[in-house]
């Protein structure tokens, strides 16, 4: 059973909801592709983001200033909707906020054939997104480490800081009691 997507479904994070779609879209036969994004104007974090279908939109030929393109591809865009819009909400999940099912496409039933429709730079952008995605999961384990040293020398740097502290007071005392000990002697 391949569970659907369906508004209001919620996720972790932006990663979590691509990986889900992705899954998602391997499933049922056809290839994820990662389209727009909406940012915050104050920061830059990405508020929501849309995924879709390869085969969104239309391939529009580009015509270069001297003439058509010297090689014209056939166009693997069909103007497919289909596609999902998560949205960061305040409760700090990521929610679906839309859900488009139909594509106006056949699907390709086994992954391995959904892998061969994909053009050169969708399999590219397929192979970058799994590298950044471990390279995200590789970063994330090198902050857990280094907020585990950061927590060990500050705890260390607290007990030295305390050890000074006891060495400061003791020689006070000392030459309090240094002190002392030249005014009897006079």
């Amino acid at each position: 059973m391949i569970l659907e997507p369906f508004e209001g479904m919620e996720f972790e994070s932006e990663d979590a909801a691509k990986i889900f779609y992705d899954d998602y879209a391997r499933r049922v036969g056809f290839v994820m592709r990662v389209m727009s994004c909406r940012r915050s104007e104050r920061d830059g974090k990405i508020l929501a983001r849309r995924l879709g279908c390869n085969k969104e939109g239309h391939c529009v030929s580009i015509r270069g200033k001297f003439g058509p393109v010297r090689k014209p591809r056939p166009s693997t865009r069909e103007g497919c909707k289909a596609m999902i819009h998560v949205k960061y909400d305040k409760s700090g999940k990521w929610v679906i906020t839309k859900f488009v099912k139909d594509h106006n496409h056949p699907l390709v039933v086994s992954p391995r054939e959904a892998r061969q429709t994909m053009d050169e730079k969708d399999k590219r952008i397929q192979e970058l997104t799994a590298e950044l995605r471990n390279k995200k999961r590789l970063c994330a384990t090198y902050q857990e480490q280094l907020n585990a040293f950061m927590k060990i020398v500050e705890e260390h740097s607290q007990q030295l800081s305390k050890k000074v502290q006891n060495v400061v007071e003791n020689l006070k005392e000392f030459e309090s009691i240094e002190q002392e000990l030249l005014h009897h002697r006079i």
